[in-house]
């Protein structure tokens, strides 16, 4: 292990920030750092190792059977992804880094001894599965149920944060492309649409952040 690696893991395992439980299993795990864009899994292939992540974030997504790319969701520190292949079934989805990220990989073995010395985990493992169960059944539903348009606001209904002026932005690291992603449509759809909210007053669009004016129609 590095210096370097050494001294974030240490400092990880200490920080109250994190949950114990998370902080433990970090301890008993090997750090790894990856670039951004670095693919950490990929849906359907075998695996037996949990990721506790300790640096950065990380996206997990799948590929719907119409070839459009769903995110699932987004892990950052003191948080952890990989529990569900550890039964040794098939992963449930894809995971890519976001940024400069790093992970302390805990195999199924010092898992399954963690949880016998500490098995009030397994109830916070246990709800851990459940809660990414139901974000991905709730994201193939979207996806088969509402329009690109009406996806994408309600996507920038939530994540936009009010200015008190009756504006609100999106958040700097939700790129046009991880829209995209989440909406479940190509770069090129979401432009187009963008462009016709923008020309219709709904937007503003400053160096590619996206400012919401008003209140998106519920039909576009």
């Amino acid at each position: 292990m590095s210096a370097d690696l050494d001294t974030l893991t240490q400092a990880f395992c200490s920080d109250p920030a994190h949950p114990q439980a998370v902080r433990e299993l970090a301890a008993l795990g090997t750090p790894r750092r990856y670039r951004t864009g670095a693919q950490l899994l990929y849906e359907a292939d075998r695996g037996d190792t949990l990721f506790v992540v300790m640096q950065g974030q990380v996206r997990a997504y799948g590929i719907d059977p119409n070839e459009r790319e769903i995110t699932f969701g987004l892990v950052g520190p003191g948080d952890y992804f990989g529990e569900m292949a550890l039964d040794g079934g098939p992963r449930s989805a894809s995971v890519i880094t976001m940024e400069p990220t790093a992970c302390a990989l805990v195999s199924r073995d010092s898992l399954l001894a963690y949880i016998a010395k500490q098995p009030t985990f397994a109830l916070d493992l246990l709800g851990k599965v459940t809660r990414r169960a139901r974000m991905a059944t709730n994201s193939a539903r979207n996806l088969a149920f509402i329009d690109v348009y009406g996806r994408l606001a309600q996507l920038l209904g939530k994540a936009a944060q009010p200015q008190g002026d009756g504006r609100a932005t999106l958040p700097d690291n939700l790129s046009h492309q991880e829209i995209a992603n989440q909406v479940g449509c190509t770069r090129d759809m979401l432009s187009r649409i963008l462009k016709d909210l923008e020309g219709a007053g709904y937007i503003e669009l400053q160096d590619k952040r996206i400012v919401l004016l008003t209140k998106l129609p519920a039909r576009w």
